[in-house]
């Protein structure tokens, strides 16, 4: 069965009244994790279009470890995107385990290096990165379980780039890994037929309302999209089920049934 990832991220606006509701939403929608940013919003250039927006959504010590608490009280995991290893010892004292690894990080070998020592588990997006650099970043991780996410940093996805078949070059490339996907496209079919594809993660972006200020809420599920998408991805699971040949129980009573049946009308 898929892990869901509903990632949050800066979708809350910097209102941690809406960050709470969203946290609610996913775990009553049946989504294994709740997923935010965490970054330095000092460390963007003067210039950088959109400096101040960070600074607003920004989280600090004290709202990591409500968001933390507010995911334990409704039966989520917390799961969170360190953007340096300053982040990352945030997220280590505070004793979260597990991390995601954004697609424009791949390449941060310190950072890769400490999540190695101090995570369980990290989550990889593969977006806007060579085989060279993920082939490094799997290196590196050699003492966590490692998801790997096929994902195109496009934002919205248009359906002709998604490629989903990159997620059986993945399997083969890396064996170790666990493979999934990561969605940027408007709407849940991308995510829903990654998880037919056999997908063990599926990450989308969610929001209260597609309209809300932001870059992320279009290509987002709202609260009705995130339910339909987390109940068709673990009808998926099912409908997928063992590679194994199984001759089911109503099976065999059908078998024995309708080869009596026709046994009969032979013999006449």
């Amino acid at each position: 069965m898929a892990i869901v990832i509903a990632e949050i991220g800066e979708n809350h606006c910097g209102n941690m009244e809406w960050a709470k509701e969203l946290i609610a939403i996913a775990a009553r929608a049946g989504c294994d994790y709740a997923k935010f940013q965490l970054y330095n919003a000092a460390k963007t250039a003067n210039d950088d279009p959109e400096r101040d927006w960070f600074f607003r959504v920004q989280l600090d010590d004290q709202k990591i470890k409500m968001l933390i608490d507010e995911c334990r009280k409704h039966g989520i995991k917390f799961l969170c995107t360190p953007w340096d290893r300053n982040e990352a010892e945030i997220l280590k004292r505070h004793g979260v385990e597990e991390a995601k690894v954004a697609s424009f990080l791949i390449a941060d070998e310190e950072m890769l290096q400490y999540l190695n020592q101090i995570m369980k588990r990290v989550f990889i997006s593969s977006g806007m990165c060579s085989f060279e650099e993920l082939d490094r970043a799997i290196a590196l991780l050699d003492k966590v379980d490692v998801y790997l996410m096929h994902c195109v940093s496009e934002y919205p996805l248009q359906y002709q780039n998604v490629n989903l078949r990159m997620m059986d070059t993945l399997r083969k490339r890396y064996p170790n890994a666990k493979i999934g996907y990561s969605d940027h496209t408007i709407g849940i079919l991308a995510p829903v037929a990654a998880a037919a594809r056999g997908a063990e993660v599926i990450e989308k972006h969610v929001t209260l309302d597609k309209a809300m200020e932001g870059t992320d809420h279009i290509l987002s599920a709202d609260p009705e999209e995130l339910f339909a998408m987390t109940e068709q991805v673990r009808i998926m699971g099912k409908l997928l089920g063992s590679p194994e040949k199984v001759i089911t129980a109503k099976e065999k009573k059908n078998q024995a049934f309708l080869r009596n049946r026709f046994h009969h009308a032979l013999s006449k």
